[in-house]
């Protein structure tokens, strides 16, 4: 029996016994890990994936591939060149079983790349981090200062830290004598118009 599995960007296929190298994933040499992604187990295609296969590997080694070299040449003499080398971080697997059913009961750890973190972290982490960048206009109950052509993020949190968290408070500042931050004419122009 045979499957055809996606990992790092490619599909393999697959049969039991199979060494196989793939993109690095985050693995210890002789740890076992599972491929959910599977695409065709046998002639069952999955739409677009089989639901509950499953194909497990166990990891060999993490090696890295041949060196492939990138070699830039302009053309006349004397010209730039350059030349870079690049060895490709892989994973060595010995493919051990092919399930076509009940591998989400199995508990056996899924794998995933070297790059990637769970999902569950990225998604406690993104709330957060819109939290601390809404914070400093949130907590003063003001008036969303990024709303003004050349206000940014940064921007907006100087004005706040120098005490001017509304439009009014910004039409009223004088350009030339506000030290604090360096407001431009147009900002304050602007903010004369949304203060109304």
């Amino acid at each position: 029996m045979f499957a055809v599995l996606k990992t790092g960007g490619k599909q393999y296929k697959v049969q039991s016994g199979d060494v196989l190298r793939v993109e690095k994933l985050a693995a210890a040499a002789g740890e076992k890990i599972q491929f959910n992604e599977i695409l065709m187990v046998g002639s069952t295609i999955g739409a677009p994936l089989v639901a509950g296969a499953g194909v497990q590997a166990e990891v060999i080694d993490q090696i890295k591939g041949e060196k492939l070299i990138h070699y830039v040449k302009r053309r006349r003499k004397h010209s730039s060149q350059r030349k870079k080398g690049h060895r490709q971080q892989l994973t060595l697997l010995r493919i051990t079983d092919i399930l076509e059913a009940g591998a989400d009961a199995t508990g056996v750890k899924a794998a995933i790349g070297a790059g990637s973190a769970p999902k569950a972290a990225v998604e406690d982490a993104a709330p957060k981090k819109a939290a601390k960048a809404a914070a400093p206009v949130a907590a003063a109950g003001a008036d969303d200062l990024t709303t003004i052509t050349g206000v940014g993020p940064a921007a907006a949190k100087k004005l706040v830290e120098a005490g001017i968290t509304t439009f009014a408070q910004l039409a009223s500042v004088d350009v030339e004598t506000f030290d604090a931050v360096k407001v431009k004419p147009e900002w304050v122009e602007q903010a004369k118009e949304l203060a109304k």
